[in-house]
């Protein structure tokens, strides 16, 4: 009893003790801002240069033409916003979990401190919260106080983060306080920022966030990796409900949405991790991010520095429709996992797993051993000083690892030289989609995926096959002034090749032979004896001259050859020159970049594309009906009868295309306004089909275009152009039975005369 009365009596100077205390280390805090800190005792604190000019990190963005951000290029995941690109529920369920007198203090919070002093320190009551306000925590984020600390210990931080604090509040307002708080902060998932964080988790914009989503990305702030959504959706939903407790408590939540939104569940349906390897268009954001790195380099800021794509958070506009390329990504994996790679798979197996054709097993090794080379891991073990020898033995030992599989990323264990060749039994493919008139590229995929493979097919040459004839017949059209309904013989041809015996090219079928016959129809079921007979009456230098006016600039030998697709050709090279009979004969060069923005908005630099005369509009036009008769009565007519692509219109002209021991299959197809060139195979040209079943531009590459244009046709928002293609001035006749009457009447006529 004495010793309680004498407590009792002894409080009021212990609490007295506790005051001196506190208010003593609160004068030597102002003493230590007010007075050490313009000597500049501690250098590391940031100058008001710096204050004015945080050096955030910031990715760039690459935006689609319809203005989605497709990705993002950089060191982290980060791009900026402003205020009022902010969600009301955003900052109200920061200020109310992190800092609830935030508009009334100026950086440092004496009643948060207060209560740390003496339930947190004293009581030892570590859930009665922390004292930083959100100011202080921007310091931290900012400036990296935690490397101060390493230094200088944990007292000399806290000053140095109150006096950053403070001047954080002198410079700025409260809203861009916010603002460059929600732009700093990690919210996990490799999201730097709010507006990477909500395009990743829910795909929306920071402004479109609802309650309970802007709970869970503030809740997420105090443990990214304990309270995932995605790893721990139970500890989420916890954390969310006590961010939506405080929002309700401090009166910006209603009792009755406080109880409806405590309901909701978790919802990651959305869940898009951004990285490069993931997302929309990645083959098209590599090539952006090698043009943007070599941009840089010639490039200056104001302050003389070279501009880095990785840190500057640049804005790189493209001509990419996000809808289109979509579209496009989707029907290369509908086809292919659905149909293609399982046809594959089953004649794998009658070949014993052996995706090599016609090919010896010294160059199968020969294959395998450079693809060893040019692998990352092997790079790696070279680095690390292993000898060839140790390489091959850490290449031929089992590791757990991921691969791919069309049902998605699978874990196994193999051998990385196992994996080289697993990876060599998959069909890949490229894509590239033109608008005629202005050369944007719609869409661009680069293979069936970047994760597991990097290569891009859009760049890449391949042997195109038939799909090079219409270069053939624009020259019979144009320099010897034939036409559509022009007769010419279905018969052999053979040229005398200096060195060798006689070439003599031959039909894929037998139709019509020893007959004479329209180009239309021949150009319909791609007769090899006509194009030789084309090539014949004229030269391969006068294709090669018309291919090159329409934008191909890769190598092509002027041999009698190439009017059966002998030359090897990238899709960027053929979605152009295709593109050019649907602008009127004028080629443009594709552009993918429009324009390029620093971090404010301000224009850096602008594209427009070249453009130049290749054709009359007459020929081009004369192109193109022979190439509708290919999608209507010929090789392509599947469109029609099995995609059923002419309930939508009936304007679409293509052509096929497959190569010798159908190594490379093709498809090029062009509308009024969109113009698309499809190349699928294997890795090697000996990777292929045995049969032509699937083994042909028809059966492997036309049903992607297929599935890409109904989707396309069948979106109300891009309201797809299904007129015909506009007809010159000048009178043509299609109609190869007129054509025909009429031929026979000048024919008499000149008789007569």
């Amino acid at each position: 009893m004495k010793g309680t009365r004498k407590y009792k009596q002894d409080s009021p100077c212990y609490i007295k003790y506790m005051w001196w205390t506190f208010g003593g280390l609160w004068a030597f805090a102002l003493l230590f801002i007010f007075l050490f800190m313009p000597l500049g005792w501690v250098s590391e604190i940031p100058s008001f240069e710096m204050l004015e000019n945080p050096n955030s990190i910031q990715v760039s963005e690459v935006i689609s033409d319809d203005g989605e951000v497709i990705g993002y290029i950089g060191l982290e995941n980060r791009s900026n916003i402003t205020y009022d690109q902010l969600s009301p529920n955003l900052v109200h369920a920061l200020i109310a979990t992190e800092d609830a007198r935030f508009y009334s203090h100026s950086g440092i919070d004496l009643r948060s401190l207060g209560r740390v002093f003496f339930k947190t320190i004293l009581g030892r009551n570590e859930s009665s919260g922390g004292g930083s306000t959100i100011t202080q925590q921007l310091a931290k984020n900012l400036f990296k106080m935690r490397d101060l600390n390493k230094n200088h210990g944990m007292v000399v931080t806290k000053l140095s983060e109150w006096v950053t604090a403070v001047r954080l509040e002198h410079t700025y307002s409260k809203q861009e306080i916010l603002t460059m708080y929600f732009n700093t902060v990690d919210f996990g998932s490799n999201s730097f920022g709010v507006k990477t964080a909500a395009k990743t988790f829910f795909n929306k914009t920071p402004q479109e966030l609802d309650v309970d989503e802007a709970a869970i990305l503030v809740g997420l702030l105090k443990a990214p990796t304990t309270y995932s959504p995605v790893l721990h959706p139970d500890k989420c939903k916890e954390r969310r409900d006590v961010v939506l407790s405080q929002m309700n408590h401090y009166g910006y939540l209603s009792d009755e949405d406080f109880a409806k939104y405590k309901e909701k569940p978790i919802d990651m349906s959305h869940y898009t991790p951004q990285s490069h390897n993931e997302g929309l268009a990645p083959y098209l954001r590599e090539y952006v991010r090698n043009y943007m790195k070599e941009w840089c380099r010639h490039h200056r800021k104001s302050n003389g520095e070279y501009y880095d794509v990785h840190r500057d958070g640049l804005r790189i506009y493209t001509t990419i429709d996000s809808r289109m390329q979509r579209y496009a990504e989707e029907a290369v994996k509908e086809h292919f996992s659905k149909e293609i790679q399982p046809a594959f798979e089953r004649e794998l197996k009658n070949r014993k797993g052996n995706p090599f054709c016609n090919i010896s097993k010294e160059q199968q090794e020969r294959y395998l051993d450079q693809a060893m080379r040019n692998s990352d891991r092997y790079r790696a073990l070279r680095s690390e000083g292993l000898s060839e020898s140790e390489i091959r033995a850490d290449f031929n030992k089992k590791v757990k690892m991921r691969v791919f599989s069309w049902k998605g990323a699978k874990d196994t264990t193999m051998s990385p030289r196992d994996s080289l060749l697993y990876c060599k039994k998959f069909l890949n493919a490229g894509l590239m989609s033109v608008e005629p008139g202005t050369g944007y590229v719609r869409a661009y995929v680069g293979g069936i995926n970047y994760r597991f493979f990097k290569y891009d097919n859009v760049r890449t040459h391949r042997q195109v096959g038939s799909t090079f004839k219409p270069f053939v017949y624009t020259m019979a059209l144009q320099d010897l002034g034939m036409y559509p309904c022009t007769e010419v013989p279905n018969s052999e041809v053979c040229f005398e090749v200096a060195g060798r015996s006689d070439w003599c090219p031959r039909n894929s079928s037998h139709a019509r032979e020893g007959q004479m016959v329209t180009l239309k129809w021949a150009l319909a079921n791609s007769i090899n004896w006509v194009s030789a007979y084309l090539m014949k009456q004229g030269s391969p230098e006068q294709v090669i001259a018309i291919a090159r006016k329409m934008g191909v600039t890769s190598p092509i030998d002027p041999v009698p050859a190439i009017c059966v697709g002998t030359p090897e050709i990238t899709v960027y090279e053929m979605a152009a020159a295709m593109a050019t009979f649907a602008n009127k004969g004028e080629y443009v060069e594709p552009i993918i970049i429009t324009r390029i923005e620093d971090n404010k908005g301000h224009v850096l630099e602008s594209f427009t594309p070249r453009r130049s005369e290749a054709l009359s509009e007459v020929t081009a036009y004369m192109m193109l009906e022979l190439m509708k008769g290919v999608v209507h009565s010929g090789t392509g007519s599947r469109l029609n009868y099995k995609y059923h692509l002419n309930q939508y219109s009936t304007a679409i002209a293509g052509k096929t295309g497959t190569t010798q021991n159908n190594s490379d299959c093709w498809f090029v197809g062009i509308t009024p306004k969109l113009a698309t060139a499809i190349w699928t195979g294997g890795e090697l040209r000996s990777i292929h089909f045995r049969n032509m079943t699937y083994g042909q531009g028809a059966a492997q590459a036309l049903p992607i275009f297929g599935y890409y244009m109904e989707k396309i046709y069948k979106d109300p928002d891009i309201k797809f152009y299904r007129g015909d293609f506009e007809r010159p001035s000048v009178p043509i006749e299609m109609d190869c039975s007129k054509f025909q009457q009429e031929v026979e009447e000048e024919e008499s006529f000149e008789w007569d005369f």
